[in-house]
Protein backbone atom coordinates (compact mmCIF):
# COMPACT_ATOMS: atom_id res chain seq x y z
CA UNK A 1 0.00 0.00 0.00
CA UNK A 2 1.38 3.42 -0.82
CA UNK A 3 1.06 6.10 1.62
CA UNK A 4 2.33 9.89 1.15
CA UNK A 5 5.05 10.83 3.68
CA UNK A 6 5.41 13.76 4.63
CA UNK A 7 7.64 15.84 7.59
CA UNK A 8 4.68 17.64 9.18
CA UNK A 9 4.15 17.47 12.64
CA UNK A 10 0.37 16.10 13.06
CA UNK A 11 -1.72 17.93 16.13
CA UNK A 12 -5.41 17.39 17.86
CA UNK A 13 -7.24 20.10 16.33
CA UNK A 14 -10.85 22.29 17.22
CA UNK A 15 -10.37 22.98 13.23
CA UNK A 16 -14.08 22.95 11.63
CA UNK A 17 -14.47 23.33 8.10
CA UNK A 18 -17.12 25.97 7.06
CA UNK A 19 -18.77 23.48 4.73
CA UNK A 20 -22.27 22.39 4.88
CA UNK A 21 -23.84 19.59 6.12
CA UNK A 22 -26.04 19.60 3.06
CA UNK A 23 -26.10 19.60 -0.31
CA UNK A 24 -24.25 22.58 -1.25
CA UNK A 25 -26.51 25.41 -3.22
CA UNK A 26 -24.59 24.15 -6.35
CA UNK A 27 -26.09 20.93 -5.79
CA UNK A 28 -22.48 19.14 -5.29
CA UNK A 29 -22.94 16.01 -2.93
CA UNK A 30 -19.41 16.48 -0.88
CA UNK A 31 -20.03 15.56 2.41
CA UNK A 32 -23.11 13.72 1.45
CA UNK A 33 -23.60 9.62 1.44
CA UNK A 34 -24.22 7.75 -1.85
CA UNK A 35 -26.89 4.69 -1.31
CA UNK A 36 -26.65 2.40 -4.06
CA UNK A 37 -30.01 1.72 -6.02
CA UNK A 38 -30.96 -2.19 -5.28
CA UNK A 39 -30.39 -2.39 -9.16
CA UNK A 40 -26.98 -0.85 -9.45
CA UNK A 41 -25.75 -2.66 -12.65
CA UNK A 42 -21.96 -2.32 -11.24
CA UNK A 43 -21.29 -5.09 -9.40
CA UNK A 44 -17.90 -3.55 -7.83
CA UNK A 45 -20.98 -1.27 -5.28
CA UNK A 46 -23.69 -3.13 -5.41
CA UNK A 47 -24.91 -2.21 -1.95
CA UNK A 48 -22.07 0.32 -1.43
CA UNK A 49 -22.49 3.26 0.71
CA UNK A 50 -19.81 6.00 -0.14
CA UNK A 51 -19.24 8.93 1.42
CA UNK A 52 -18.30 11.94 -1.28
CA UNK A 53 -15.05 13.01 -0.24
CA UNK A 54 -15.12 15.64 -2.90
CA UNK A 55 -17.43 16.74 -5.85
CA UNK A 56 -17.48 19.80 -8.41
CA UNK A 57 -17.67 20.49 -12.04
CA UNK A 58 -14.76 18.09 -12.27
CA UNK A 59 -15.27 15.41 -11.03
CA UNK A 60 -16.09 13.39 -8.13
CA UNK A 61 -14.44 11.02 -5.46
CA UNK A 62 -15.77 8.99 -2.69
CA UNK A 63 -14.74 6.02 -0.27
CA UNK A 64 -17.02 3.01 0.26
CA UNK A 65 -17.62 2.49 3.80
CA UNK A 66 -19.14 -0.79 4.03
CA UNK A 67 -16.94 -3.08 2.19
CA UNK A 68 -14.37 -4.68 4.56
CA UNK A 69 -10.86 -5.78 2.48
CA UNK A 70 -10.56 -9.71 3.20
CA UNK A 71 -7.51 -10.67 5.01
CA UNK A 72 -5.81 -7.64 6.09
CA UNK A 73 -5.88 -5.85 9.60
CA UNK A 74 -5.08 -2.42 10.62
CA UNK A 75 -2.13 -3.70 12.73
CA UNK A 76 -0.47 -5.83 9.68
CA UNK A 77 -0.57 -3.47 7.83
CA UNK A 78 1.17 -1.29 9.66
CA UNK A 79 3.95 -3.54 10.09
CA UNK A 80 4.07 -3.92 6.35
CA UNK A 81 4.90 -0.24 6.00
CA UNK A 82 7.53 0.07 8.32
CA UNK A 83 5.44 2.16 10.59
CA UNK A 84 5.92 -0.27 13.82
CA UNK A 85 8.24 -3.05 13.91
CA UNK A 86 6.83 -6.39 13.92
CA UNK A 87 7.41 -6.83 17.92
CA UNK A 88 5.38 -3.79 18.75
CA UNK A 89 2.13 -5.14 16.93
CA UNK A 90 0.71 -6.82 20.28
CA UNK A 91 1.42 -3.19 22.16
CA UNK A 92 -0.51 -1.30 19.99
CA UNK A 93 -3.32 0.71 21.41
CA UNK A 94 -7.07 -0.93 21.77
CA UNK A 95 -8.54 2.13 19.73
CA UNK A 96 -5.75 0.97 16.88
CA UNK A 97 -6.58 -2.49 16.68
CA UNK A 98 -10.00 -1.32 16.04
CA UNK A 99 -9.71 0.50 12.90
CA UNK A 100 -11.42 -0.94 10.07
CA UNK A 101 -10.04 -1.77 6.55
CA UNK A 102 -12.22 -1.33 4.17
CA UNK A 103 -12.03 -1.83 -0.36
CA UNK A 104 -12.63 1.82 -0.77
CA UNK A 105 -13.08 1.93 -4.36
CA UNK A 106 -11.63 0.16 -7.56
CA UNK A 107 -9.20 3.55 -8.23
CA UNK A 108 -5.79 2.93 -6.72
CA UNK A 109 -6.53 0.23 -4.85
CA UNK A 110 -2.54 -0.08 -3.48
CA UNK A 111 -3.20 3.49 -2.54
CA UNK A 112 -4.46 4.13 1.45
CA UNK A 113 -6.74 7.00 2.84
CA UNK A 114 -8.27 7.78 6.04
CA UNK A 115 -11.13 9.02 6.85
CA UNK A 116 -11.25 10.45 10.13
CA UNK A 117 -13.31 12.57 12.60
CA UNK A 118 -12.00 16.50 12.87
CA UNK A 119 -10.02 16.58 15.89
CA UNK A 120 -6.80 15.52 14.24
CA UNK A 121 -5.58 17.48 11.85
CA UNK A 122 -2.20 18.08 9.67
CA UNK A 123 -1.32 20.83 8.45
CA UNK A 124 -1.31 20.83 4.38
CA UNK A 125 -1.95 17.05 4.28
CA UNK A 126 -5.57 16.52 6.13
CA UNK A 127 -8.34 17.90 3.84
CA UNK A 128 -11.66 18.86 5.86
CA UNK A 129 -14.62 17.98 4.25
CA UNK A 130 -17.57 18.59 6.54
CA UNK A 131 -17.94 19.77 10.05
CA UNK A 132 -17.55 16.20 11.40
CA UNK A 133 -14.92 14.45 8.92
CA UNK A 134 -11.76 14.77 7.23
CA UNK A 135 -9.56 12.55 5.18
CA UNK A 136 -5.96 12.24 5.15
CA UNK A 137 -3.93 10.27 3.32
CA UNK A 138 -0.43 10.16 4.66
CA UNK A 139 1.92 7.90 6.86
CA UNK A 140 1.64 10.43 9.65
CA UNK A 141 -1.69 9.71 10.42
CA UNK A 142 -1.28 5.71 10.98
CA UNK A 143 2.29 6.63 12.85
CA UNK A 144 -0.22 9.24 15.12
CA UNK A 145 -2.51 6.28 15.68
CA UNK A 146 -0.47 3.58 16.19
CA UNK A 147 0.55 5.64 19.46
CA UNK A 148 -2.12 6.35 20.67
CA UNK A 149 -2.59 10.40 19.29
CA UNK A 150 -4.83 9.70 16.62
CA UNK A 151 -8.69 11.19 15.82
CA UNK A 152 -11.38 9.55 17.91
CA UNK A 153 -12.43 7.71 14.50
CA UNK A 154 -10.82 6.65 11.92
CA UNK A 155 -11.14 4.57 9.05
CA UNK A 156 -8.56 3.21 6.71
CA UNK A 157 -9.52 2.01 3.06
CA UNK A 158 -8.28 1.00 -0.06
CA UNK A 159 -8.06 2.64 -3.02
CA UNK A 160 -11.45 5.16 -4.03
CA UNK A 161 -14.51 5.69 -6.41
CA UNK A 162 -14.42 8.41 -8.76
CA UNK A 163 -16.32 9.55 -11.40
CA UNK A 164 -14.92 12.46 -14.40
CA UNK A 165 -16.96 15.26 -14.93
CA UNK A 166 -20.50 14.92 -15.04
CA UNK A 167 -20.20 11.15 -14.40
CA UNK A 168 -21.80 11.23 -11.28
CA UNK A 169 -24.96 13.39 -12.08
CA UNK A 170 -25.83 11.27 -14.89
CA UNK A 171 -25.52 8.17 -12.81
CA UNK A 172 -27.96 9.69 -10.05
CA UNK A 173 -30.31 10.78 -13.26
CA UNK A 174 -29.97 7.31 -14.48
CA UNK A 175 -31.54 6.38 -10.88
CA UNK A 176 -28.15 4.70 -10.03
CA UNK A 177 -27.99 6.26 -6.67
CA UNK A 178 -29.75 8.14 -3.65
CA UNK A 179 -28.05 10.50 -1.43
CA UNK A 180 -28.21 11.26 2.22
CA UNK A 181 -26.71 13.00 4.95
CA UNK A 182 -23.48 11.67 6.36
CA UNK A 183 -23.30 11.02 10.32
CA UNK A 184 -20.44 9.66 11.88
CA UNK A 185 -22.03 5.97 12.73
CA UNK A 186 -22.65 5.57 8.74
CA UNK A 187 -19.18 6.95 8.23
CA UNK A 188 -17.51 4.81 11.68
CA UNK A 189 -19.42 2.04 12.22
CA UNK A 190 -18.44 -1.43 13.36
CA UNK A 191 -20.97 -3.34 11.79
CA UNK A 192 -20.13 -2.76 8.09
CA UNK A 193 -23.25 -5.38 6.88
CA UNK A 194 -25.64 -3.31 8.70
CA UNK A 195 -24.48 0.46 6.66
CA UNK A 196 -26.67 0.23 3.39
CA UNK A 197 -29.97 -0.80 5.81
CA UNK A 198 -29.41 1.62 7.86
CA UNK A 199 -28.58 4.36 5.28
CA UNK A 200 -32.06 3.83 3.61
CA UNK A 201 -33.66 3.51 7.03
CA UNK A 202 -32.29 7.13 7.40
CA UNK A 203 -34.26 8.81 4.43
CA UNK A 204 -36.98 6.61 5.25
CA UNK A 205 -37.04 3.74 2.91
CA UNK A 206 -37.69 0.40 3.58
CA UNK A 207 -35.34 -1.83 0.76
CA UNK A 208 -38.72 -4.48 0.55
CA UNK A 209 -40.77 -1.68 -1.15
CA UNK A 210 -37.85 0.25 -3.51
CA UNK A 211 -38.69 0.38 -6.64
CA UNK A 212 -35.54 1.92 -9.28
CA UNK A 213 -37.09 5.23 -9.20
CA UNK A 214 -35.30 8.07 -8.87
CA UNK A 215 -34.84 9.97 -5.13
CA UNK A 216 -32.95 11.24 -2.46
CA UNK A 217 -32.74 13.01 0.70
Amino acid sequence: MNVSRTGKAPRKSSRRSTASAAPSARGYLDGQMLIAMPAMSDERFARAVIYVCAHSSEGAMGIVVNQPATNIKFPDLLVQLEVIPAAERIQLPVEAGDVKVLKGGPVETGRGFVLHSADFFIENSTLPIDEQICLTATLDILKAIAHGEGPESAILALGYAGWAPGQLEQEIQQNGWLHCSADPELIFGKDTGTKYDKALRKIGIDLSHLSNEAGHA
